[in-house]
């Protein structure tokens, strides 16, 4: 391993959980579980990753235990007998190739068509009716809606300390049901629910506290936000760090351990007048470990040559490198390049350049 990559292979502690490696495995969808079952074959999708160094997987996301959570009856599901039976097979074989893994608990909201699979008979949910092109499809959720859907998340993480998970990630971000909540354009609401930026972070808020009530203080909660939305790229909550201090509180205080800030561009700065990009300011602002993501990897030629020996200072991995020996980000977490490479991470590690997989243009998460 070439020493200056050694930060990125160190074992890492935060709270109860220690991860052997900083590198993290991007939650990213397949939809390759029949009737939400996963198979052997999404088994040893996560097992190669542990083998080969990945410190923490996050799964795709997974069904909660209510109707209108998603669309697509290949998505796994974390409810039910056959489900939760692999995936506590996945679990025991990811620990056993010395990694750990969180499942992504989801909701799409109305980014779920209604009507969909595996539910057929429900209709989708939001926090307005406006789905994310600002077009109204459908009714404001009731208090009873959304206390429905807050306990559906912590059934889930419940399942998932029962399980053996090492933890939880939540997905409030990419303009999924959280998501909705946070967005002026999807949360028209005038209660409690709507309104300020604030006021637009207590259904979050609230499910976070229903997890962190059912699995104890010391099981890790992850949180994963964005700016972006898959309907708007450009799109932000918080324009300012000022706003985004406003916004990143109430989450913080709910009891989210580590944030996910998900960005499309990694090394991009997120205001003006700093280099910090957004998981950088995530942890300026609330003191909290982050994971930044967002195409690290992706410059396959720049990081075979730094594997030779050659440094240029703008490679994605020695941008990842200066970021965390600033101490501006944790965990640093892959997409694409170990979807196309299992062996990605260990290859890093031993500086196998020549065998580094590229990812083919056009890949897709359903690919592999």
């Amino acid at each position: 391993m070439t020493t200056s990559l050694a930060p990125l292979f160190t074992p890492q502690t935060f709270g109860t959980l220690t991860v052997p490696t900083r590198w993290v495995m991007a939650p990213m969808t397949r939809g390759f579980s029949p009737s939400g079952v996963p198979t052997a074959e999404v088994l040893a999708y996560y097992e190669r990753r542990a083998k080969h160094r990945v410190g923490l997987i996050v799964t795709e996301g997974v069904a909660i235990p209510h109707p209108a959570a998603v669309g697509g009856d290949d998505i796994p599901r974390f409810y039910g007998n056959e489900p939760l039976a692999a995936w506590r097979r996945i679990v025991e074989a990811v620990h056993g190739a010395g990694g750990r893994i969180v499942p992504q608990l989801w909701h799409q909201g109305l980014e779920r068509q209604h009507h969909d699979k595996p539910h057929t008979d429900a209709c989708s949910v939001g926090p307005s009716g406006y789905n994310g092109k600002g077009e109204l499809v459908g009714e404001p959720m009731s208090d009873g809606e959304i206390h429905a859907v807050i306990a559906a998340f912590a059934e889930g993480a419940a399942t998932a300390k029962q399980l053996g998970f090492d933890g939880i990630e939540i997905h409030g971000a990419h303009g999924y049901l959280i998501d909705q909540f946070f967005w002026a354009m999807t949360n028209r609401r005038t209660d409690s629910y709507g309104g300020s930026l604030v006021a637009r972070t207590r259904f979050a808020a609230e499910v976070v506290r229903a997890c962190r009530q059912v699995v104890g203080a010391d099981f890790p909660i992850i949180l994963r936000i964005s700016q972006w939305k898959v309907a708007d790229y450009e799109a932000k909550l918080a324009k300012t760090p000022e706003e985004l201090a406003q916004f990143l509180a109430p989450l913080s205080e709910a009891g989210v351990d580590i944030f996910h800030g998900s960005t499309r561009r990694f090394w991009e700065p997120e205001f003006s007048g700093s280099e910090l990009n957004f998981p950088g300011w995530i942890k300026k602002l609330t003191g909290k470990p982050v994971i930044t993501v967002g195409s690290v990897g992706s410059d396959i030629d720049a990081v075979k040559r730094l594997l030779q020996g050659v440094t240029t200072g703008d490679s994605t991995l020695e941008k990842a490198l200066g970021m965390i020996a600033r101490h501006e980000v944790d965990l640093v977490a892959l997409g694409r390049p170990i979807l196309a490479d299992p062996e990605w991470v260990s290859k890093v590690e031993s500086a196998r350049a020549e065998v580094l997989q590229p990812v083919p243009p056009g890949a897709d998460e359903r690919l592999y």
